[in-house]
């Protein structure tokens, strides 16, 4: 129908959605730049521009000069002066599948007939900012902005440790006379993580990420507190509300100083130069490198279509093993001639492409907040959320590990809310949307009753940040929680034994706790449906499931599990697989521990008295001996085996693995070191006595070789396991 489409022939749905998008892109983007506090989760700019680029190559009249598609998106604020780049820096297209990357490297290879090589780098998330050297000396810092005028910054430089004010003299040839280069300032992920403690200690919202948190800590107009602080400081008035307004003025110029001195910068990019060539951007960096500015050391140049995938791939998985957060990588063509034949969008390189990984950080709606009852009867709250997307799968639940963390992190039920989910890591709420707060959200309140049993709930001791339930021998919620322990990888490994055959064996009564768990006959099974199937051809009774056959084989086999993996499996709190070995190795039978008493415990390397107390007090409570006695006469073995892991050949190392060995998961590597004695630690550090290196070995390896701790590979590990570690050094190359 004609009354359906606008004079320019697009369909007014499509000419009012376009609206719709463009200011809400537009709106987005003032938010992000300029206030630093977006809007939108990354994965929704992503996913309104796409659509807004769509519905322009559909019907190419809604774009217009001033359409967002045309434009790089930032813009500098009245805050500070304006800087004009010496040249346009351009923003990045992006890919988010392996299809849409294909489709540009097709482009490319169209655009220049042939394969160039191309340039791959970490995609930073953090500040883009273009800094202008002139003889070797600091002229400006400012941020991209709209691409031509950014904000300056330059003051606030001085501060920062990583931006060199002066070029460092190089080895061959001459210090350009004009140098602009484009880079990121960034938060390392330790200092961000702590920038949002003390954001939520203020009652402020959470900085969803890196990015925003290096943007407000160098968008500060230090200049000014310092002035304002001299100023207070010559003032005639005195008494104890000018001392006060001082000590805040100081307290505040301190803290301004102390977060510019914690952002790092890494250089990507040559803008205008005057006093060398370079031909390649890769040749580029070597010598920005000599000049002293910071390079990143994993940027790397692939020939093929398959390095640059492996190279994505890589980081993929290894996103977490930098210093910095990342959300993608960044492929360049390397070659600066066939860049400038490929040449430019209105907005955005040709000759480059951001690939993006899924967002580790959304918005969403926090529904409500419920509690969960655990093993040891720790009542932990956990958010309810309108499902969302984030790393690549879909969730709807996050921990809130206890009531001073929600209050601590100043969460209402319904309000908007950040998640983050990073790799494998349980969802995490980091905090409230607090902008975007309409006055219908209300404040948790924590039960004062079990919700699996009736008991009445509260602190088990003072100073207990955790609600508990004071019925642990017949609670429900945490029988099964217990019981499903008891089969998990880091007790006795139970395979088969999870959450519904946990279930159903309380369920159909055929154990009253976890002491009946290896009394149970296999006919046992049969008495309840869960376990059981009906009888086939030829058959005249029922019979077990192939799976309900397997976990009963395998509740046998565990009956002889090493005596820590026992103790774990006993839900003593505090006692995880470190601790449990170490007793384990001191004492050498469930017998000696329970006797042994606090002092004589606390005195075990890797126990102490926290862990020394919770194990005696276990052992002091009857029905836990009664767990011991039905498990000792079901064939538990109790005592540690010689030759098991009280060898202690490992004692006082610390060893570091990295990457994946063949033979070995990560978490038998783990277990053959701390089985001898051995200690195993995510991080290297100078204390540091090995790091492990299996294939794709990450910035641990670096970090290793840059403190020179040894590294050995494979046949390293293998050595260090059968004779030490100098057998094992003596397999460095």
């Amino acid at each position: 129908m004609a009354g359906d489409a606008s004079e320019s022939g697009v369909p007014r749905a499509k000419s009012a959605r376009w609206i719709e998008l463009a200011a809400a892109i537009n709106s987005a983007r003032t938010a992000y730049y300029q206030h630093d506090k977006p809007t939108l989760s990354d994965d929704e700019y992503d996913s309104h521009f796409h659509e807004l680029l769509a519905l322009e190559q559909d019907w190419p009249q809604l774009q217009s000069g001033d359409s967002p598609t045309l434009s790089v998106g930032g813009r500098s604020s009245e805050m500070f002066n304006p800087v004009e780049h010496l040249q346009r820096m351009y923003s990045l297209d992006n890919a988010f599948t392996s299809d849409e990357l294909a489709g540009w490297l097709s482009r490319v290879e169209r655009g220049i007939n042939q394969v160039p090589e191309f340039l791959c780098e970490l995609k930073i998330d953090g500040l883009a900012v273009d800094a202008v050297y002139v003889d070797g000396q600091l002229r400006s810092l400012a941020t991209r902005g709209d691409g031509r005028v950014g904000e300056d910054v330059t003051y606030n430089a001085h501060f920062i440790p990583r931006v060199p004010a002066a070029l460092r003299p190089p080895k061959k040839g001459a210090m350009p006379s004009l140098l602009e280069v484009r880079g990121e300032v960034f938060l390392p992920i330790a200092t961000f993580s702590m920038i949002n403690e003390e954001q939520l200690a203020q009652g402020l919202s959470p900085y969803a990420n890196p990015r925003n948190a290096a943007a407000g800590t160098l968008r500060q107009r230090v200049d000014r507190r310092q002035e304002e602080l001299r100023l207070a400081e010559q003032s005639p008035t005195t008494g104890e509300r000018g001392a006060a307004k001082i000590a805040r003025l100081r307290a505040e110029l301190d803290l301004s100083i102390t977060r510019l001195s914690g952002l790092g910068l890494t250089v990507h990019g040559i803008g205008v130069v005057e006093g060398f060539e370079i031909t390649r951007q890769s040749q580029g960096y070597e010598f920005l490198k000599a000049l002293g500015l910071p390079v990143s050391n994993l940027a790397r140049v692939e020939s093929s279509y398959e390095g640059v995938r492996e190279f994505i791939s890589y980081f993929g998985e290894h996103r977490h093993d930098v210093e910095y957060e990342i959300d993608g990588v960044v492929i360049k063509v390397d070659d600066l001639a066939l860049q400038g034949q490929l040449g430019e969008t209105a907005r955005a390189p040709r000759w480059a492409i951001a690939y993006k990984y899924p967002p580790e950080v959304v918005r969403t709606r926090l529904l409500d907040i419920q509690v969960n009852v655990g093993r040891t009867g720790r009542i932990t709250p956990f958010a309810v959320m309108e499902p969302v997307k984030v790393a690549g799968s879909t969730v709807s639940m996050a921990t809130l590990h206890n009531a001073f963390e929600v209050e601590r992190k100043g969460v209402l039920i319904g309000d908007m809310v950040f998640l983050r989910k990073a790799g494998d890591v349980i969802p995490e709420v980091l905090g409230p949307v607090v902008e975007a707060r309409d006055g219908s959200e209300r404040p948790f309140a924590m039960p004062t009753k079990c919700p699996a049993c009736g008991a009445k709930l509260g602190p088990a001791s003072e100073g207990d940040k955790d609600y508990r339930c004071p019925n642990a021998r017949t609670c429900p919620a945490q029988l099964r929680e217990r019981l499903s322990h008891v089969a998990s990888r880091g007790a006795l490994d139970i395979e088969g034994l999870g959450e519904k055959a946990a279930n159903a064996l309380l369920d159909c009564g055929l154990v009253e706790d976890e002491g009946d768990l290896f009394s149970l006959a296999e006919t046992d099974l049969l008495t309840c449906e869960f376990f059981r199937r009906e009888p086939g051809k030829g058959e005249d009774r029922p019979q077990l499931t192939e799976n309900a056959k397997s976990m009963w084989a395998q509740v046998q086999s565990a009956k002889a599990r090493p005596l820590w993996r026992v103790l774990v499996a006993l839900s003593i709190r505090h006692v995880g697989p470190t601790a449990a070995q170490s007793l384990a190795r001191a004492f050498g039978s469930i017998d000696a521990i329970a006797a042994a008493g606090v002092a004589e415990l606390a005195e075990v390397d890797g126990v102490g008295e926290k862990i020394a107390v919770s194990v005696h007090d276990w052992f002091r409570e009857p029905w836990h001996q009664m767990v011991i006695t039905k498990w000792r006469a079901g064939g538990v073995q109790l005592v540690e085996k010689v030759g098991e892991s009280r060898s202690a050949e490992l004692a006082g190392l610390v060893v570091v693995i990295t990457g994946s060995l063949a033979g070995y998961t990560r978490d038998s590597a783990a277990a053959a070191v701390t089985g001898r004695g051995g200690k195993v630690s995510g991080s290297v550090s100078a204390k540091t006595s090995l790091v492990v290196a299996g294939e794709n070995a990450g910035s641990k390896f670096d970090k290793a070789m840059a403190l020179g701790v040894p590294v050995v590979g494979l046949a390293g590990f293998e050595a260090l396991l059968a004779k030490g570690l100098d057998a094992a050094l003596t397999t460095i190359n």
